[in-house]
């Protein structure tokens, strides 16, 4: 057999190889995050509506931004760190399974295809009250409360209200945002502390009127 011969069964040997473990790998994107999200449902729900009775938030429609820099948060262990929030202990634990490179963004940018969803009111604040108090939540989540991508903040309305309240009260206590590299929990947690409960609450209120 010639040397060129050689040389041209030698190259295509290594592009067949190459052919068969790109393959192998798995395709990121939407297809590959929805094939990701199976391991969601249990918690968050096929529609990815949330879970009260685990605590789960509705996740459906949140910006990929905001999907992606949350499960970046729970690897770091910035969220789910302190021993008492065993939901976020739950989720950081979730999180650690999406260990193929881009498969944290593929699942986010699927999450973000979902349709949001209209949560039912399960408080009963003053919203006319709540209306002036959420001047403090503008900078940050915006006048329609649809979260500020610059910022890195979430989307407030779409949300379940319980869900709005259980994360004031894990700021307020450090359960979340103590992290000094958790840049939006270190300017979200000061803030969180400017208003009382019944404030909080009105404030909850006036953002379920802005659905």
């Amino acid at each position: 057999m010639d040397r060129t011969r050689i040389v041209r069964l030698g190259t295509g040997l290594m592009a067949l190889l190459g052919t068969v473990a790109c393959g192998a790998a798995p395709s990121q994107g939407v297809a590959r995050g929805e094939a990701i999200f199976d391991t969601c449902v249990p918690c968050h729900g096929a529609a990815g509506e949330g879970n009260l009775a685990l605590g789960a938030p509705a996740i459906a429609g949140l910006p990929e931004y905001y999907v992606a820099a949350q499960l970046q948060s729970f690897q770091a262990n910035w969220r789910g760190a302190h021993p008492f929030d065993t939901v976020g202990i739950r989720m950081k634990s979730m999180v650690q399974a999406l260990d193929l490179e881009g498969d944290l963004e593929s699942v986010a940018q699927y999450v973000a295809t979902l349709p949001g969803v209209d949560p039912a009111t399960t408080l009963h604040g003053d919203p006319e009250a709540g209306r002036a108090s959420y001047q403090v939540c503008v900078a940050c989540h915006g006048p329609d409360g649809k979260g500020v991508e610059a910022v890195r903040s979430p989307p407030l309305v779409g949300q379940h209200d319980w869900y709005l309240l259980a994360q004031f009260q894990k700021f307020r206590k450090g359960w979340r945002g103590a992290d000094p590299q958790d840049a939006f929990g270190q300017t979200m947690r000061p803030n969180s502390m400017l208003l009382d409960d019944e404030q909080v609450t009105d404030v909850i209120a006036y953002i379920q009127t802005l659905q």
